[in-house]
C-alpha cells in the first residue's frame, strides 16, 4: 500500500478553489429544493471514490465505482434538470442586471406609465380591504405555458377590473393574473411552488408561488397578502415587502434609469 505524493503549487490552489465554489454553489441550489441530504450522500460516495481509486488505488473496486458515477451523473442531471435550469438562468441574471429591482426593466415589462398606475391604483385599494391578489408582470421570457393554465382575458390593464378579478369568491379570484405588454392576458393562472426551506413561515401560498415563477423566469410578480394587507415584490427568486408609496418607485420608471 502506498499513498500518493502530493505537491502543491499555485494552479493546485486554484484548482482546490474552484472545486469549493462549485460544491458550496452546488449545496446553496440543493438546500433550497430540500435535497440538501442528497448533496451530502454524494459528496461522502465521491470521498470513498477518491480513496479507493486514488489513495489505495484498489483497481478492481476502483473500475466498479467508476462506472458507478459515470451513469448516476446522467442520472442526477435528468433528475434535477430543473434545478439545474434554474442555477444557469441566476448565472445569466448576474450578468444581465446589477439590481434585483430595477425600475426601467419593471416599466419596460408592465407598459406605460398609466397602464403602471393601475396596477398601483389596484394594488393599494386591494391592501386596503386585505384582499388577495397575486398579479405576474411577463418578462422577456416566454410563459405560455402559464398562461394555459388559466382563463383568458386579453384586455387592457384597468384598477378596476384588476380588482374585480380578485374580489372574493369570484371564479377568477384564486390563481395568479398575467400581464404583458399592458395586456392582461389570463387571470386564475397556476403557478410553480417554490421549494425554498428558507421562506419565512409567515409567507403563504401566494408568496411562494411568486418565488417558484420568478425562480424559474425573469417575470416580477407582485403579492397582496390577504392575511396582512403587505404588497411585496418578488424578482430572480427573492421576495420583498413594499409600503404603498414604495410600489410606485418600484414600477416606475424614471427619465435616468431609462436611459440606463
Amino acid at each position: 500500500m502506498h499513498f500518493l505524493a502530493l505537491s502543491f503549487g499555485f494552479k493546485d490552489v486554484i484548482d482546490i478553489l474552484l472545486v469549493a465554489i462549485i460544491l458550496y454553489e452546488t449545496y446553496r441550489l440543493l438546500r433550497k429544493t430540500g435535497a440538501s441530504n442528497l448533496f451530502w450522500g454524494i459528496l461522502a460516495f465521491l470521498f470513498v471514490w477518491f480513496l479507493v481509486s486514488f489513495v489505495f488505488q484498489l483497481d478492481l473496486t476502483g473500475a466498479l465505482f467508476d462506472r458507478i458515477i459515470s451513469v448516476g451523473a446522467i442520472a442526477l442531471i435528468i433528475i434535477f434538470q430543473e434545478e439545474i435550469r434554474m442555477f444557469f438562468y441566476r448565472v445569466g441574471s448576474r450578468f444581465s442586471s446589477w439590481s434585483i429591482f430595477r425600475p426601467s426593466t419593471l416599466a419596460h415589462k408592465a407598459g406605460s406609465n398609466q397602464q403602471i398606475l393601475e396596477i398601483i391604483q389596484a394594488c393599494r385599494h386591494m391592501a386596503s380591504t386585505k384582499t388577495g391578489a397575486l398579479i405576474v408582470i411577463a418578462g422577456g421570457g416566454s410563459l405560455k405555458e402559464i398562461v394555459d393554465t388559466g382563463e383568458r382575458l386579453d384586455a387592457i390593464v384597468s384598477a378596476r377590473l384588476i380588482e374585480n378579478i380578485f374580489f372574493k369568491n369570484t371564479p377568477l379570484h384564486d390563481g395568479a393574473l398575467v400581464i404583458r405588454d399592458g395586456k392582461m392576458l389570463a387571470a386564475a393562472c397556476i403557478l410553480p411552488v417554490s421549494k425554498n426551506q428558507d421562506i419565512p413561515l409567515h409567507y403563504g401560498l401566494r408568496h411562494r408561488a411568486a418565488l417558484g415563477l420568478t425562480e424559474k423566469s425573469d417575470a416580477t410578480c407582485i403579492v397582496v397578502s390577504e392575511e396582512t394587507g403587505l404588497i411585496s415584490v418578488a424578482e430572480a427568486g427573492k421576495i420583498k415587502e413594499v409600503k404603498e408609496d414604495e410600489l410606485f418607485l418600484v414600477l416606475h420608471a424614471s427619465s435616468t434609469a431609462a436611459a440606463d
